[in-house]
């Protein structure tokens, strides 16, 4: 029998959604918890995040009186599947359906356990919300903004958010709008007035995903769950064909630690690893990802070498980006999915041509930005747009009608042209076929529907976080006023999308259909439950943090329990 230097009931490699909602639990059934995080930082990529979790049928919304239901949802789902061509290797009928029958119910314990969740803005519809199943509203979970002060001397162990104050994302939104959104104003005070009050009152707020995390992470040390950071894991430790602990490098040394109910591994992808982004996502750079430093990969190989099947590889979770000058030294590189799916403006390739729907699904445009680009130059491709657009809108988070940016015209950045045609000859791009996309695109326009690729016919391309719902065409608007500007848009991420294969229980699988015993996975380790596609916001967190919760269920004993 192996010796360990110490054992645990259960031992959870990573710190994101998905490990805090197992080790609580594991605490809840009276088992001891070790969580193993690699950098110096609890919290993963979730707590640079928003923080959304995807949850139909959630308690928020029935209180909020809208119908919802695990059919309705797997309805959904399933489509999304044909759209793709049916099931890839990460998903199923039976793992959708416990995903679906789990979710609201593990938002249901996390709420019980004092993790304070409320419903996500209810203009944040299902990305497809045309497909039958859909939902127009939201079906989005968020966590109430956190005072990190609560969490004591762990408070600067917290990775950092991208929004350290208190507001509540669709506030952000809201405000965000603030050249033709009448009400802008009024939240933006009210946000300060708040931020002065927290200030007056030793308070220090963070929203988001750092929100939920920080609930997550004081629920579970509350709770008992021992936390270490600077601990990483370097090998998972099998006994007779069960994984039966891990062994972690710290300072140099090597320690065996035990894992006597099982090992959950929630270690993140491999976004920061342009090694296997060579291999797996061609094409693509870790430089545009927004993960944290660790997202290197490394869990993911060791779960295959010990047997684990590794599928969805090539994917992504798109974040398109427009790197502004500076934009390397910004923790949170400039979004541009509101940029080219606002009224007045539209994304080409390098040639002139539009090839997508703007709006929609992150995820999805950067595929199609990837696959545009195997045919014709699209990486990066042009975002196009005229005065009207930057008298109404931010470019890379800035307001560029009074004045320009220092550097953004000498660098190359941004394009300014009195014509479309001086517009594509400065971007290289030809300019008989910019005039006729940008001539169509008017046409669009002027009645109303996109004839090439329908933006503005789903709810979803019209919200605030593409759209503008404040405009008389929310999803679109004539180019047409000069001058005419472009600026490059690349296809970032928030995270890889590929892992390893996991049944409905979380059990990572062997080549053979049957699970490796003692060893689960969860979060973007896994190969989405969501197959190849990107449901709606959420859709990697909340199944992290429900697939972590149901692992330990079952690993607990406790499947018809919680």
């Amino acid at each position: 029998m192996a010796v360990y230097d110490e054992t645990y009931d259960w031992v959870v490699v990573g710190s994101g959604a998905g490990s805090f909602s197992s080790a609580l639990v594991m605490r809840q059934a009276g088992k001891s918890v070790l969580i193993l995080e690699k950098t110096g930082f609890a919290g993963g990529t979730t707590a640079k995040s928003g923080g959304v979790m995807w949850i139909p049928a959630n308690r928020f919304m029935l209180e909020d009186g809208e119908e919802d239901s695990v059919e309705a949802a797997m309805t959904y789902l399933d489509s999304l599947q044909e759209l793709d061509g049916g099931d890839a290797p990460g998903t199923s009928s039976e793992k959708r359906r416990a995903y679906l029958a789990e979710a609201a119910k593990a938002v249901d314990f996390l709420f019980d356990q004092g993790v304070k969740l409320r419903r996500g803005p209810t203009f944040w519809p299902d990305y497809y919300d045309e497909l039958p199943g859909g939902c127009k509203t939201s079906r989005t979970v968020v966590a109430e903004p956190f005072n990190l002060k609560e969490l004591g001397p762990m408070a600067d162990k917290l990775r950092p958010g991208f929004a350290e104050f208190n507001v509540l994302l669709g506030d952000a939104m809201e405000s965000g709008h603030m050249r033709t959104n009448p009400g802008a104003k009024k939240i933006l005070l009210r946000i300060i007035l708040r931020t002065i009050r927290d200030k007056l009152l030793g308070r220090k707020f963070t929203t988001a995903g750092a929100a939920l995390q920080g609930r997550m992470l004081k629920a579970a040390l509350d709770a008992g769950a021992e936390i270490r950071l600077n601990s990483p894991v370097s090998q998972l430790l099998m006994e007779d064909d069960k994984v039966a602990g891990v062994a972690v490098v710290n300072e140099g040394s090597v320690r065996r630690i035990g894992a006597r109910f099982g090992v959950l591994v929630n270690a993140g992808g491999f976004a920061q690893n342009q090694e296997m982004r060579d291999k797996y996502a061609p094409g693509t750079r870790a430089e545009w990802s927004q993960t944290p430093e660790g997202d290197t990969g490394e869990m993911i190989a060791e779960m295959e070498r010990v047997g684990g099947v590794l599928a969805q590889m090539d994917q992504l979770v798109g974040y398109q980006s427009t790197l502004a000058p500076g934009w390397d030294k910004a923790y949170v590189a400039p979004g541009a999915q509101g940029l080219t799916g606002k009224p007045h403006a539209i994304l080409v390739d390098q040639s002139g041509e539009r090839f997508m729907n703007e709006g929609g699904s992150y995820e999805l445009f950067c595929e199609n930005m990837r696959k545009r680009d195997e045919e014709v130059p699209a990486i990066p491709s042009w975002a196009i747009f005229d005065r009207q657009y930057v008298e109404k809108y931010k470019v890379a988070d800035k307001y560029i009608d009074k004045k320009v940016p220092e550097g953004w015209i000498e660098s190359g950045y941004l394009h300014r042209a009195g014509t479309i045609e001086e517009l594509a000859i400065s971007i290289d791009s030809n300019p008989e076929r910019l005039m006729r996309t940008v001539s169509r695109w008017n046409e669009f326009v002027a009645r109303g529907e996109d004839g090439d690729f329908q933006r503005g016919a789903r709810q979803y391309d019209n919200c605030g976080f593409v759209g503008d719902p404040y405009s008389e065409q929310s999803a679109m608007g004539s180019i047409e006023q000069g001058p005419f500007y472009a600026v490059p848009v690349i296809p970032g991420d928030v995270s890889t999308y590929g892992g390893v294969v996991t049944d409905e229980r979380g059990r990572v699988m062997k080549s053979d259909g049957t699970p490796i015993a003692g060893l689960y996975a969860t979060g973007v380790s896994t190969a989405s439950v969501m197959g190849n596609v990107y449901a709606g916001a959420g859709s990697s967190i909340g199944p992290a943090m429900t697939f972590g919760y149901v692992a330990a269920k079952h690993a607990a004993g406790l499947d018809n329990q919680l």
